[in-house]
């Protein structure tokens, strides 16, 4: 991808300060030189009267390419005092010096030249305007390639530290484990690379056959910038670039196309960027050049855990299905976990990892008897020892996977029936003893069973659910889930009110 080159602006003539204390020879130097041109360009004359005046000219405009220096101003030595502040004090050593005196014999010292890199000395009598146009010429020539050589230097020096910091963003954004992270992750070092104030990373999710229109997704964005600015001239800037598989510069707007492999492009969009250097145009297609394969690995690493997640779900449905539990007990539990991990300051990840297993938590009763399942009545003794083997069964079944998911659902199917208190089964556990999943999946588990009906039992208003969780906190279940659960009962409500029975 690339910007669209700008045009070529008109040529800046080049800064040239006259330092005398006399005005005519101000007038002088100025008309003589008023033809003058060196590769294109014409000179722009700056005036000083006084050294004092001269430094702070000097300290304000950055880019003088030449100064005619007088020697004697209101003191013997004002013109070399300006002359080593320029280079000491100021640490100027590109603008080119021609030392100019009235006063014959008064020649400055051999290291005084050598010292200051004064350019050039003459006397006032000998400027006729031939010496005067060659010495201009010679010294803005020897300035003009200095600044060549110091541009390329600063040009080597800004691939180097662009690189460095591609490298550190792409090594940064690759860490990212999902869309949603990568895209922020991708925006916040293309804003920080070109200095950017305001841009959005977007993925079309959907185009109308019969209207035409394009709806698009923001994944990400920095700044002010959001729904409402995908007005309809934007809009169809993102239809141009995705249509014609090309990024493009409108005004200050900047519209980049990125396509991967599966054919789901993303368009990035940066605002103020008309001032954008080519180094940074170089430096953002070396970024992006890796953005498409990234995408690839993002989406195909996030199928492959959907897909886990997915089957994990539709067989936590059929146990609970054929223990007669609620429809959609499952999805609710995994909802109200993600809840509480999050509100208690787990991880993302760990959140995330909570939040697929946690619907494997009675895979075991998979091998329990429908005698002993289905029974609509109180169990026996020998029954509830068989119907508390469920735990060790369901350990049974998952143990030994490496996967995160199934790891934590091992741990949650083998724990989730252990108490507080220990008086749980199978093993006994008290307190942290147990798994934070489990103690989560507990909470969560007895919310959803009190708020929903059963087969033996009504649904129980909040009021008396929120009663109920305080009085079994710290025997059953963990006090600390329970208080985050209370607090937050509004949107455990909400969860319920989503997926209903």
């Amino acid at each position: 991808m690339s910007f669209l080159s700008a045009a070529t602006p008109k040529l800046a003539p080049w800064k040239v300060l006259l330092v005398d204390d006399e005005p005519d020879i101000h007038d002088i130097t100025k008309l003589t030189l008023s033809r003058f041109r060196l590769d294109g360009r014409a000179l722009s004359f700056l005036h000083a009267y006084s050294g004092e005046e001269a430094k702070q000219i000097l300290a304000r405009e950055s880019d003088i390419a030449l100064v005619f220096l007088d020697v004697v101003m209101e003191r013997e030595d004002s013109g070399l005092e300006v002359a080593r502040w320029m280079r000491q004090d100021l640490d100027n050593q590109f603008t080119r010096i021609v030392l100019r005196t009235g006063q014959p014999g008064q020649a400055p010292e051999e290291r005084v030249i050598v010292d200051y890199d004064i350019n050039d000395y003459k006397e006032k009598t000998e400027l006729d305007r031939t010496k005067l146009f060659t010495t201009t010429f010679a010294a803005l020539r020897a300035y003009r390639d200095i600044m060549k050589v110091e541009d390329a230097r600063r040009v080597q020096l800004t691939y180097r530290e662009g690189l460095e910091r591609v490298i550190e963003a792409s090594a940064h954004i690759f860490q990212q484990r999902n869309l949603k992270d990568f895209a922020s992750g991708l925006l916040q070092q293309v804003v920080a690379l070109l200095r950017l104030e305001q841009s959005m990373l977007l993925r079309l999710t959907g185009a109308s056959v019969i209207t035409g229109e394009s709806h698009y997704e923001i994944l990400a964005r920095i700044g002010e910038m959001g729904e409402g600015d995908i007005g309809p001239e934007l809009v169809a800037q993102l239809d141009e670039a995705r249509h014609n598989r090309i990024s493009k510069l409108h005004g200050d707007t900047y519209v980049g196309y990125f396509p991967n492999s599966s054919g789901k492009a993303s368009l990035l969009v940066l605002k103020g960027v008309e001032e954008i250097s080519e180094i940074d145009v170089q430096l953002l297609d070396v970024f992006c050049s890796g953005v498409a394969i990234a995408f690839d690995n993002i989406l195909l690493n996030q199928e492959i855990t959907d897909t886990q997640a997915e089957l994990i779900l539709r067989l936590g449905d059929v146990v609970e299905s054929r223990s007669n539990e609620a429809g959609n007990h499952v999805r609710r539990m995994a909802q109200v976990c993600h809840l509480l991990a999050q509100e208690s300051g787990m991880s993302e990840d760990e959140t995330a990892v909570l939040m697929h297993a946690a619907p494997m938590h009675d895979i075991g009763k998979i091998a329990t008897p429908d005698a002993v399942l289905l029974k609509p009545g109180r169990l026996t003794p020998d029954e509830w020892e068989v119907m508390k083997q469920h735990p060790t069964v369901g350990l049974q079944i998952l143990d030994g996977s490496q996967r995160p998911i199934l790891k934590a659902a091992a741990v949650i199917a083998h724990q989730h029936h252990e108490k507080w208190d220990g008086s749980g089964y199978p093993q006994g556990l008290k307190a942290e003893q147990i798994h934070p999943y489990a103690r989560i999946v507990a909470v969560a588990d007895v919310f959803d069973a009190l708020t929903h009906e059963r087969c033996y039992k009504e649904a129980w208003p909040i009021s008396q659910v929120r009663d109920y969780l305080r009085e079994v906190a710290g025997h059953h279940l963990d006090p600390h889930y329970v208080d985050i659960l209370i607090k937050n009962l509004d949107k455990a409500d909400e969860i319920n009110r989503r997926w209903p029975d």
